[in-house]
């Protein structure tokens, strides 16, 4: 055997993979967006695996509740207040300094994201709110670049394969986001490290049959785990695209990566406050939402509004899903806490 393969010699005795399959992915460049959770395991596995490129994308900073389930951060990177993209690239060079790691701190949004992924072979999902899937579905059929949308909370995780006109996209089998605040974020139903791990392997597993091309392995389902329950169930969608008029795949209308649809943000001057607005408009469910927001910190609501106060921050919510943030300047700061909260 090459001795540069040596490492990755059990890899390789895999017959899923073997010799040809490991230069593949020594020849390949993934791009993971959001590197929290299911990013850090699915960026760790990938390096581990030999992806001989790797971009990591993130907005955000360690902190000490992440260590409990983002397996490439210590201690250490919440005193250094490290950007979490930097602190995984720290990580990924001591695993494998045999490959090309990047990272990159910003915002993903329509200005940018089609820069982002240019020239990649596969894109990661380890964001945490669907106006970025929704990004990143439009950016990667528009390029036909394949994605493996993931998404966990609580005890439950689901995941599917995304090859652009091949199979079924996001907005086939989900057309339109959830309502705003109508489904549970790690902040407010929990989350448990064990289906964090479970769904970024089913993630990186998918991910490597693509950048091997083991097309006829690849799943063509949506695979629902929930690890407290016991329960393991699989969905076919292999027929989802043929049977609706998909506006992305089949219409190629782009609207979140043109800007039509998900949030805008404006800063409030003299307010110390950043209002964010939803480009389509949607109906918010105050006493569902206080409901999981009470055990986080002060929430009151009328028919009007409903306030919220964390961490030093004050969030006015109106019905349409419009919200000022009180106490940040910094609308991607203001974009995280909206996406961590109400989940949107």
């Amino acid at each position: 055997m090459d001795k540069n393969l040596e490492r990755y010699s059990r890899q390789i005795f895999f017959p899923g993979i073997g010799e040809e399959g490991q230069r593949k992915l020594l020849n390949s460049y993934a791009v993971v967006i959001g590197c929290g959770a299911l990013g850090t395991v699915i960026a760790s596995s990938l390096a581990r695996a030999g992806v001989g490129r790797l971009k990591i994308v993130d907005r955000d900073f360690v902190e000490e509740n992440n260590l409990q389930r983002q397996i490439l951060f210590d201690e250490e990177d919440v005193r250094e207040n490290l950007p979490k993209a930097v602190a995984a690239q720290r990580k990924l060079e001591k695993i494998n300094s045999h490959i090309q790691i990047e990272s990159l701190v910003t915002d993903v949004n329509p200005t940018n994201i089609e820069s982002i992924l240019e020239g990649a072979d596969l894109v990661m999902d380890g964001t945490d709110n669907f106006e970025t899937r929704y990004l990143i579905n439009d950016a990667c059929v528009k390029h036909k670049i394949p994605w493996i949308y993931g998404a966990c909370v609580s005890s439950y995780g689901l995941s599917m394969a995304i090859i652009p006109y091949e199979t079924p996209c996001l907005r086939c089998v989900l057309e339109t986001a959830p309502p705003a605040g109508a489904t549970p974020t790690c902040d407010t139903a929990g989350v448990i490290a064990p289906i964090v791990n479970i769904i970024a392997s089913i993630q990186v597993t998918e991910g490597l049959k693509i950048l091997t091309q083991n097309w006829k392995a690849l799943r063509k389902e949506i695979v629902m785990v929930d690890i407290w329950e016991g329960s393991f169930t699989k969905v076919d969608i292999s027929q989802s695209r043929e049977a609706v008029n998909c506006p992305t795949c089949k219409q190629g209308n782009f609207q979140f990566l043109e800007g039509k649809e998900g949030s805008y943000m404006t800063v409030l001057c003299g307010r110390d406050a950043v209002q964010i607005t939803h480009k389509t408009p949607v109906q918010i469910q105050f006493e569902s939402l206080a409901q999981k927001l009470q055990s986080l910190g002060e929430v009151s609501y009328n028919a009007y509004i409903l306030k919220f106060k964390v961490n030093g921050f004050e969030m006015t919510l109106f019905p349409d899903g419009r919200s000022i943030i009180k106490g940040v300047k910094d609308p991607v700061i203001a974009k995280g806490l909206y996406a961590k909260y109400i989940g949107i």
